[in-house]
């Protein structure tokens, strides 16, 4: 049996269903499957991120630090230039719990100085009937809130009357550790301000070497390896050298500032150059070019967003080194200077082999350095892990 064909001029009959399309229904997919495949970039980041514990708690270590820095004088226990004449070079108090077996709450016992006369040495021993709680949320030594505000209001504070030195004093009968609370203030901000300068500097010209070409990027690549051939301790000291001595504490934070960030641009720069060497090449920058797009326009917008992450990743690299340029430079005694207090000032105090053998708790300052370093470079390379979560 044949099938009859419709008559010619005849409509032909249609099969095309007129309901609503579901593209869902193509692909039935669990909620947890869902949850993954319709995830957002920024979302598989995270999940990817938090899946590193070390780098996940190096970012939270970072993020208390930064915001501790806005309130230092809260936090300190004494002012920053406060001294204890009875107390030089005294060692670090321990904090109990317990007096005599009965819980008495965070105290310190009261110190008692005597000299001795065979090698002129402080010698400091505890008196256990001299039992000082230790106080919070409590008032202390004056400060000016940010050089602004005057207030009195502390954190913690030593008993009324009493000593409360838990990393020592320094050589003028001041507290450590309300120096190192100080100082994390300049030794932490210096790295994010030179990193920006670094950064605006590496974009700029590496972006504009990459995406031109020609001769400019021939006197960039130039300039970098004339830049990277120096050694970079010795050209620090020499920009160093050269700030004058009376310039102010606030200039020679800044001037400090500007040279590490003007010198740490041409490893950035060579990697945004590479890049753009690539992408400048893709379809989607020749349709910006004939729309009319200036050049600063597909750099900042369609370029440099497609390696954000390998940006951010370098950053977190990047400011650990500006924080041992100014520590170095500070100890050196060529960087910041006294009344500026930061971990590298602190540690000038031991520079002597002498004062580290008697007072090595000066060395103190030492260790948030280590902590912050090895904070960002654990953070670094979470986020390079996260930056490809399709991998």
């Amino acid at each position: 049996m044949t099938a009859q064909l419709p008559s010619p001029g005849a409509p032909l009959q249609h099969y095309v269903s007129t309901a609503p399309f579901d593209p869902m229904s193509v692909e039935v997919m669990t909620d947890e499957q869902a949850k993954i495949h319709l995830a957002s970039q920024r979302k598989l980041m995270w999940w990817k991120f938090k899946r590193h514990k070390l780098a996940l708690a190096s970012g939270i270590f970072l993020l208390l630090l930064y915001g501790m820095i806005v309130i230092v004088e809260f936090l300190a226990p004494y002012n920053l230039h406060t001294r204890n004449v009875d107390f030089i070079y005294s060692p670090p108090q321990r904090v109990r719990l317990f007096h005599e077996g009965n819980f008495v709450g965070p105290f310190v016992y009261g110190r008692q100085m005597s000299l001795n006369m065979d090698t002129l040495k402080r010698t400091y021993s505890d008196n256990h009937n001299d039992v000082q709680p230790i106080r919070f949320f409590c008032r202390g030594d004056s400060y000016k809130f940010w050089g602004i505000v005057e207030s009195n209001i502390h954190l913690v504070c030593p008993a009324k009357g009493g000593q409360m030195f838990l990393l020592g004093t320094d050589r003028l009968g001041r507290d450590v550790l309300s120096r190192i609370i100080y100082g994390a203030r300049i030794s932490l901000t210096i790295g994010l301000i030179g990193i920006t300068i670094s950064f605006v500097l590496g974009i700029v010209i590496g972006g504009l070497a990459g995406y031109h070409g020609g001769v400019f990027d021939l006197l960039v690549q130039r300039v970098i390896e004339v830049l990277q051939s120096l050694p970079s301790l010795p050209l620090w000291m020499a920009l160093a050298a050269i700030m004058p001595v009376s310039w102010s504490p606030i200039l020679i934070y800044f001037g400090i500032t500007l040279i590490l960030g003007m010198l740490d641009w041409t490893g950035l720069a060579r990697s945004v150059r590479s890049k753009l060497l690539s992408l400048r090449e893709e379809d989607y920058v020749l349709a910006a070019q004939l729309m009319g797009a200036s050049s600063a326009r597909i750099i900042g917008r369609h370029l440099v967003p497609g390696f954000m992450s390998h940006l951010i990743a370098t950053a977190t690299i990047s400011i650990p080194g500006m924080i041992l340029g100014e520590t170095a430079l500070s100890f050196l005694g060529l960087g910041l200077r006294p009344p500026i207090t930061s971990w590298g000032v602190l540690l000038t105090e031991a520079r002597s082999v002498n004062v580290i053998a008697f007072y090595p708790w000066l060395l103190f300052p030492m260790i948030p350095v280590i902590l912050v370093i090895l904070a960002f470079n654990f953070l670094g390379d979470g986020l390079r892990d996260a930056a490809d979560p399709y991998r």
